[in-house]
């Protein structure tokens, strides 16, 4: 058995603190937990801030935390892991970013921070103190990384691109031009 250098010590403390983080914050958004207000409450909350259907994002937004953080914790299929869980974040910033850089100001600096860990450990691989490894790198090919990264940057341009439209846009059930509508409800 060979030793394992700082490399993989390095990557296996990234890997269990961003991936715990993250799977701790999905967690809030799919069950509830840690203080977090489940598929309902993240549902109606996505709605509010233009992620629609609500109960869809929070799932999806859950599922990439969750999943993605527990994944890249035990270094499993660690391109599409860091993949998600980055898309997620991305998410997350497009949220915060009006609010400037910095947390304390409702900024985007907690989701970019772990967007990017994420991201970084999908480039860089989870090590040798990973089920990647264990498992001969099964779910950890050179391919899948710029595959992983390129997919979830698609969805996530489509899915972030799309709320933003609907932020610039007046609801056209709310508006009329001055005109009263032709059918009443």
């Amino acid at each position: 058995m060979s030793a394992y250098n700082r490399r993989d010590l390095g990557l296996l403390l990234l890997r269990l603190s961003a991936g715990g983080v993250l799977a701790a914050h999905g967690t809030q958004k799919l069950f509830g937990w840690f203080g977090g207000h489940g598929i309902e409450g993240t549902g109606q909350f996505m709605e509010s801030i233009g992620y629609r259907p609500g109960k869809v994002s929070a799932t999806a937004a859950g599922l990439a935390e969750a999943g993605g953080g527990t994944l890249l914790a035990l270094g499993l299929a660690t391109p599409l892991a860091g993949a998600a869980a980055a898309g997620g974040m991305a998410g997350a910033a497009a949220v915060h970013a009006p609010n400037g850089f910095f947390a304390q100001e409702g900024g985007y600096e907690t989701a970019a921070t772990l967007g990017l860990a994420a991201a970084g450990l999908a480039v860089a691989g989870p090590g040798r103190l990973s089920l990647d490894h264990t498992m001969g790198h099964l779910f950890d090919r050179g391919w899948m990384v710029p595959t992983a990264l390129a997919a979830t940057a698609a969805v996530t341009a489509l899915v972030v691109g799309a709320r933003q439209r609907r932020l610039d846009r007046p609801e056209k059930d709310e508006q009329f031009d001055g005109q009263e509508p032709l059918f009443e409800e």
